[in-house]
C-alpha cells in the first residue's frame, strides 16, 4: 500500500459500503426467516405426490436455500469490509502518530510510488528560518523511524490485500446463486487461507518426507478446515491437481524412505477422510480456478505416476482421496465416463490395475480393507455420497452405458489378498451408489430421509433391472442387500408388480415382472437381503390394505396373496438353485430391518396398523419351516406362511369392516387361492410351466 493511500485516504465512501450490506443482511435475514417459516415450512407439510411433489418440493427447497446462502454471504462481506476498514483507520492513526514522532527528530517521509517511501529531514539545518531550532538526531532516529513506518504499512497492506483475496474467493465461488462461506471478520478468513497456502505447500515441498510433527501439524488443521470455503479452494488451487497425485503416490509407496507409513501409520485413514472432504468442498467452487482445476484432474486419470518402487495411474489415486465427501456432480460425471471409458479401452483393466507384468501395486488406501488399486471402488464410494450424480451416472449412455458396465460387463478381482472370502469390494461400492441412484438418498447417511422419486430414479431402477437380471445366477452377491433396499424403496411399484396378473405397459407403476422375478430371486439367496425384502414388502402391503381404494375391495386382499405367491416362489428357486450348498436355510438369524429402515417409504405411517403382527407372524412362519425339506408346494396351500396369509386376511379384515359377507376363515381362504395363483404365475415368467 502506497504510504499517502493510507495517510491521505478518505475511508468514507468505504464506511458508507459497510453500512449498505450491514443494512442489506438485515433485509436478506429477514427474507431468510420469511422463506423458512412460511415457504419451506409449508412446502415441507404439503401432500404433495407425483411430478408435482419433486419439482414444486426442489423447487422451494432450493430457492429457500439460496435466501440462507445470500444472507451468509452478506454477512460474511459486511463483517470482512468492516474489520477491514477498522484495521486501516488504525493503520493510519498509528501511521500519523509516527510521523508526529519522527518531526520531533526532524524527520519526515516522503512517498516514492508503488509502495515506497523515503525518510528525510524534514527542515534542513542550513535552509531553516533565522533562529529556528532544529531538532537532532541519530543514524538509529532514521533507522527506527523507517522500520516503524515499514511495519505500518506492511500490516495495512496485508489487511488490504488478504480481505479482497477473501473477498474475491468468496463471491467467485458461486456464478450463479450465493457461496456459503460464514467468517466473523477479516482475521479470520485470512488465516484459513494462509493456513491453505502452508498446508499446501508443505506437501507439494516434503511430500512423505515430512517429519512426523509436521504431519500432525497437517492432519490436526486438515480436520479443522475441511468444512471451510476458503481454505477447502485455496488448499486445492495451491496443491494443483498434479501436486495432488503425486503427494498421495509418495505417501502411498513405503520403498522410498519416507517415515510417515511406519511413524503415523494409524492416522492415515484420518487424513485420508479430511483430505477427501477438503477436496469434495474445494470441487463445489464455480470459479474459473477450480473449473479448471476439475477438467485437469479428470485428464490426468488415464495418466500413470511414477514412484520410486511402483507406477499408478491417476484414477487408483484420485479414486481413493474421493470416497469421502460431496464432490460437485458435474465433475463427479466426467471423471465416471472417463473413468469408465478408460476401462473399455483396457480391455481387461484388472490387469492393469493390479499392475500386471510390472512391479507390484502400492497399498493407496487406509481407509477399510482393501489396497485401492481398483480404482471403481473409490469412485463408487464417493459417487453413492451424492445421489444426484449417481442418477445421472447410471443412466448416462454416452460415450458409453455405464449401467450395463459396471452392473453386468465389468471384470473385478479381489483387493485385499490378505483377506480371504470377504467379498469384492468394488461391487459393494456399485450397489450403494446404484442404491443412491435410484432411491436419490445417500446410503451413507444414517439421517437420510424418503424423498420423492424423479423420473430419472426410475429410470435408473429399469435400467438397473435389466442389466442385474441378464448376470443370472452370476448376480454380485454384493449387491443383493442393495437392490432389496432400492425394491423396499420403491415398495408400491414392486407390490404392484409381483401382484399383477399380466404385463401392462402402460401402468406407470409396474416394473419388467421377468427381470423383477429374476432379481428378487438372486436377494433371496442370501438370508438378510431376503428378510429385508420381505418385510419390506409385508410393510407396503399392509399400507397398500389400510389406504388403497379400489373399486372391488377385494383387490386389496387378493394383491396382497398374490405378491406373497411370487415371493414364495422367488424363494424356492433360490433355495433350488443353491440346494447344494443351502448357506442360510439352515438357521432362521434375521434381525428386522435395521439399516434400511430410511428407505422404507411407510414406516412410521398411520396407515400401518397391525404390521407389527404381522411381522411377528412372518417371522414364526419362517422359524417355524426353515428345517423342512426344499420342496415346492404343488397346489396345497402355502403352509410355510399361512400364519402370515392368515394375518394378512386379519388386517384386511379390519380395514373393511363392511364386508360382512365374508368371515376370517373366507377370506383366509381367498388369500391362500390368490398366494397360489401369484405363486403360478411367476413360475410361469420363469418359464417353469
Amino acid at each position: 500500500m502506497d504510504l499517502d493511500a493510507l495517510r491521505y485516504g478518505n475511508f468514507s465512501a468505504l464506511g458508507e459500503a459497510v453500512g449498505d450490506w450491514e443494512e442489506m443482511v438485515v433485509n436478506l435475514k429477514s427474507l431468510q426467516d420469511d422463506a423458512e417459516r412460511d415457504l419451506k415450512a409449508k412446502a415441507d407439510r404439503a401432500n404433495w405426490h407425483g411430478a408435482n411433489a419433486t419439482v414444486s418440493r426442489e423447487f422451494v427447497d432450493k430457492t429457500a436455500g439460496e435466501f440462507a446462502d445470500a444472507h451468509t454471504q452478506a454477512n460474511s462481506i459486511a463483517k470482512i469490509l468492516g474489520d477491514t476498514r477498522s484495521e486501516l483507520i488504525d493503520y493510519r492513526q498509528q501511521l500519523n502518530d509516527a510521523i508526529d514522532r519522527g518531526l520531533k527528530k526532524n524527520l519526515t517521509v516522503m512517498d516514492t510510488g508503488s509502495g515506497g517511501f523515503t525518510v528525510t529531514m524534514n527542515i534542513h539545518p542550513d535552509r531553516a528560518a533565522k533562529g529556528t531550532e532544529v531538532p537532532d538526531h541519530s543514524p538509529q532516529d532514521v533507522t527506527d523511524f523507517r522500520d516503524a513506518v515499514l511495519r505500518i504499512l506492511s500490516g495495512a497492506t496485508e489487511s488490504d490485500t488478504t480481505a479482497a483475496k477473501a473477498l474475491n474467493l468468496i463471491v467467485d465461488q458461486a456464478t450463479y446463486g450465493f457461496s456459503g462461506a460464514d467468517y466473523s471478520d477479516r482475521d479470520e478468513a485470512a488465516k484459513a487461507i494462509k493456513e491453505a497456502d502452508d498446508l499446501a505447500n508443505l506437501m507439494k515441498n516434503k511430500g512423505d518426507d515430512m517429519t512426523p510433527e509436521e504431519f500432525d501439524r497437517l492432519n490436526n488443521s486438515m480436520a479443522k478446515y475441511k468444512n471451510d470455503p476458503l481454505f477447502q479452494e485455496e488448499f486445492a488451487k495451491t496443491l494443483g491437481p498434479k501436486g495432488t497425485l503425486d503427494f498421495w503416490a509418495d505417501l502411498s509407496d513405503p520403498s522410498d524412505g519416507g517415515d510417515l507409513q511406519r511413524a503415523r501409520r494409524d492416522q492415515l485413514g484420518d487424513f485420508q477422510k479430511n483430505l477427501g472432504m477438503t477436496l469434495a468442498g474445494a470441487t463445489q467452487s464455480d470459479s474459473a480456478d477450480m473449473q479448471s482445476w476439475k477438467d485437469r484432474m479428470v485428464d490426468l486419470g488415464g495418466q500413470t505416476v511414477q514412484t520410486r518402487g511402483s507406477n499408478v495411474y491417476g484414477f487408483q489415486l484420485m479414486s481413493n482421496i474421493m470416497r469421502t465427501g460431496d464432490y460437485d456432480d458435474d465433475f463427479m460425471n466426467k471423471y465416471g465416463n472417463a473413468l469408465v471409458s478408460t476401462e473399455k479401452r483396457m480391455k481387461l483393466p484388472d490387469h492393469y490395475w493390479q499392475g500386471a507384468g510390472g512391479p507390484p501395486m502400492p497399498k493407496m488406501n487406509f481407509i477399510g480393507e482393501d489396497f485401492g488399486r481398483d480404482p471403481m471402488t473409490g469412485f463408487m464410494t464417493g459417487l453413492s455420497n451424492s445421489p444426484d450424480a449417481a442418477t445421472e451416472f447410471f443412466n448416462e449412455t454416452h460415450p458409453q452405458d455405464n449401467a450395463e458396465w459396471v452392473l453386468k460387463e465389468r471384470h473385478t478381482f479381489d483387493d485385499t489378498p490378505l483377506d480371504n472370502g470377504d467379498g469384492n469390494q468394488s461391487r459393494d461400492a456399485t450397489g450403494k451408489a446404484l442404491l443412491a441412484a435410484t432411491s436419490g438418498m445417500n446410503p451413507n447417511d444414517p439421517n437420510a430421509t424418503y424423498v420423492e422419486h424423479t423420473p430419472e430414479n426410475r429410470q435408473a431402477l429399469d435400467r438397473s433391472l435389466k442389466y442385474l437380471s441378464e448376470t443370472g445366477d452370476d448376480f454380485p452377491r454384493e449387491m443383493r442387500d442393495d437392490m432389496a433396499k432400492v425394491l423396499v424403496n420403491y415398495g408400491d411399484e414392486t407390490h404392484n408388480t409381483m401382484s399383477s396378473q399380466a404385463d401392462h405397459p402402460d401402468d406407470p407403476r409396474q416394473l419388467d415382472r421377468h427381470q423383477l422375478l429374476e432379481v428378487t430371486k438372486q436377494i433371496s439367496r442370501d438370508q438378510d437381503s431376503y428378510g429385508l425384502l420381505n418385510d419390506g414388502l409385508n410393510r407396503e402391503i399392509v399400507h397398500d390394505i389400510n389406504t388403497d381404494h379400489p373399486s372391488d375391495p377385494k383387490e386389496t386382499l387378493q394383491r396382497a396373496g398374490a405378491t406373497v405367491g411370487f415371493l414364495e416362489e422367488a424363494r424356492y428357486q433360490a433355495l433350488d438353485t443353491d440346494k447344494e450348498d443351502p448357506s442360510w436355510k439352515a438357521k432362521w438369524a434375521y434381525h428386522g430391518i435395521g439399516g434400511a429402515v430410511n428407505f422404507i417409504p411407510v414406516v412410521g405411517d398411520a396407515a400401518q396398523r397391525g404390521v407389527d403382527a404381522l411381522t411377528y407372524q412372518w417371522q414364526q412362519d419362517e422359524q417355524g419351516r426353515i428345517d423342512d425339506q426344499n420342496q415346492q408346494q404343488n397346489g396345497k396351500t402355502f403352509t410355510g406362511r399361512e400364519g402370515q396369509l392368515e394375518s394378512l386376511a386379519k388386517i384386511w379384515a379390519s380395514a373393511n369392516p363392511g364386508q360382512t359377507e365374508n368371515n376370517s376363515y373366507t377370506l383366509t381362504n381367498e388369500i391362500n387361492a390368490a398366494a397360489f395363483d401369484g405363486n403360478a404365475r411367476a413360475r410361469g415368467l420363469a418359464g417353469d410351466q
